[in-house]
C-alpha cells in the first residue's frame, strides 16, 4: 500500500468530518469508489449532519423505507462480506434498524449472518405475516450456506467411525468385501481358467448397523437468551446426523422447560423455528429427561450444548452428568458460543465438569466432524482438546 492509499483510509476511518484537516496536510481526494464508501459509511458511524439513518431521519419514519435498502444494496456491493455483516450489525444496534429487521424489501438485501439470524429467531413472534416468508428465505440462506460447510465433513466422519471394515466368519453375499476377497486371493489366479479361484472369502460384519447395535446421539441443547449462535449450529448438526439411518438422533431443546425438537429433524428451518430464544435455564431437568433414552450406554453419545447458567439444581446436574459418564455413555458438554464464535460459559461450572473428566470446552463448528468421529471411535477427547486449544 503506498503513501496516498494510506492516507485515503485513514480518510475513510475517520470520516468527512476530518476533510478540512486533511486539506490542511496537502490535501486528499476519494476515488469515486471510495466516496460511495464514505457515504454508506456516513450513514451509520456518528456522522449525524450527513443526513443518514443516524440522524433520525431514516428508521424512524415507518414501515418502509426504500432508502435503506438501496444503502444495504450498497454495502454489499463496496465492502467484502466479512466487512458487511459488521456493519450490518452496528446499523441495526446504533440506528434503530431492529425496528424495521422484518421488512421484506430489509430482508432481501441483508448478507446472511448467523449472528443477525439469532436476533431474527429471538424475536420471531413479533414476525408480521406479509414478512414471515422472507424471514423463512433469509435464514434458509444461513441453513444452506452452513450446511455447505459442515453437511460432507459430518457424514464423512460418522461413516469412518462406525467401523464397516469389521469383518464376520459368517457367509453372506450380500456383504462379501470384494475388495479385500480378491487382493488376499491375487496368488490364486488360474491361468487357464482366466480368473481367480478363492481360496477363502472375505464378508463384513453387518450386525454393527442392526438397530440394536446402533448409536444413539442425543443433543441435549440450551435456548436461553444467550445461546442464539448455539442453537444455529446445533440445529444444523442435529439435522445432519438425523438424515443418516447409521444413527439414532434426540433433538431436545430446553430452558426451565423441555421440548422434544426430533420430529422436526427432517427440516433445518422448522427445527430452528422450533426453539423458543429467551427463557432461563434448568439444565438438571433436561438431564433427567434425557436419560429415558439411554439404552445402550456404551453406544450413545451424550452432547450437552449449553453456557452452564444453571438456574436449577446446580449439585443435582453435576451428579446426573457424573452418574451417565460412569454408566458408559459418552459425555461431552459443548460451550456457548456467541459473538462471532467467542465462548460465553459460567467457568466455574465448566471447571466441575472438566474435574469429572467429562470434556468440556468451546469447539468451533468446522472442529465438529473431527470431534464427532473421535467420540464415536471411542479415542481420547483430551486429547482432542489439547489440540483443538494449540490450533486457536
Amino acid at each position: 500500500m503506498d503513501e496516498k492509499e494510506h492516507i485515503q483510509r485513514w480518510r475513510l476511518i475517520l470520516g468527512s468530518e476530518s476533510q478540512s484537516r486533511f486539506e490542511s496536510m496537502g490535501g486528499v481526494s476519494l476515488t469515486q469508489g471510495q466516496d460511495l464508501m464514505d457515504q454508506a459509511l456516513a450513514a451509520i458511524y456518528s456522522r449525524r449532519e450527513s443526513g443518514g439513518f443516524g440522524s433520525g431521519r431514516g428508521a424512524g419514519n415507518g414501515p418502509s423505507n426504500p432508502q435503506i435498502s438501496k444503502w444495504l444494496g450498497d454495502v454489499r456491493s463496496l465492502f467484502d462480506k466479512e466487512l458487511v455483516t459488521v456493519i450490518q450489525g452496528d446499523a441495526m444496534t446504533r440506528c434503530g434498524l431492529k425496528q424495521l429487521l422484518f421488512e421484506p424489501e430489509l430482508l432481501d438485501n441483508l448478507e446472511p449472518d448467523v449472528s443477525l439470524a439469532s436476533t431474527i429467531l429471538m424475536l420471531k413472534e413479533q414476525i408480521p405475516q406479509r414478512s414471515k416468508e422472507s424471514v423463512r428465505a433469509f435464514i434458509k440462506k444461513i441453513v444452506e450456506e452452513i450446511n455447505k460447510l459442515l453437511e460432507q465433513d459430518i457424514r464423512r466422519a460418522v461413516t469412518a467411525s462406525l467401523n464397516k471394515r469389521k469383518h464376520s466368519p459368517i457367509p453372506s453375499a450380500a456383504a462379501i468385501d470384494y475388495k479385500m476377497t480378491i487382493s488376499r486371493n491375487l496368488k490364486n489366479y488360474n491361468k487357464e481358467l482366466g480368473t481367480i479361484v478363492p481360496e477363502h472369502f472375505y464378508f463384513f460384519d453387518r450386525t454393527s448397523t442392526t438397530a440394536a447395535n446402533k448409536w444413539t446421539v442425543i443433543l441435549d441443547i440450551d435456548q436461553s437468551g444467550s445461546m442464539g449462535e448455539s442453537v444455529i449450529y446445533s440445529s444444523i448438526v442435529s439435522c445432519i446426523l438425523a438424515s443418516m439411518s447409521s444413527l439414532n438422533t434426540r433433538i431436545v431443546a430446553f430452558d426451565t422447560n423441555i421440548v422434544d425438537l426430533t420430529e422436526k429433524s427432517d427440516d433445518p428451518v422448522d427445527l430452528l423455528f422450533g426453539f423458543q430464544l429467551g427463557g432461563g435455564t434448568n439444565i438438571e431437568k433436561s438431564l433427567a429427561y434425557c436419560e429415558q433414552f439411554v439404552e445402550n450406554p456404551s453406544k450413545t453419545l451424550f452432547f450437552l450444548i449449553s453456557d452452564l447458567e444453571e438456574g436449577g439444581n446446580r449439585a443435582g446436574m453435576l451428579r446426573r452428568l457424573q452418574e451417565m459418564k460412569e454408566s458408559g455413555v459418552t459425555v461431552i458438554c459443548l460451550l456457548a458460543l456467541a459473538d462471532g464464535g467467542k465462548p460465553y460459559y459460567d467457568a466455574q461450572m465448566a471447571q466441575k465438569i472438566a474435574a469429572m473428566e467429562i470434556p468440556c470446552f468451546a469447539c468451533n463448528p468446522q472442529m465438529l466432524p473431527t470431534l464427532l468421529e473421535r467420540a464415536l471411535k471411542g479415542q481420547d477427547l483430551k486429547q482432542f482438546e489439547k489440540e483443538f486449544q494449540k490450533r486457536k
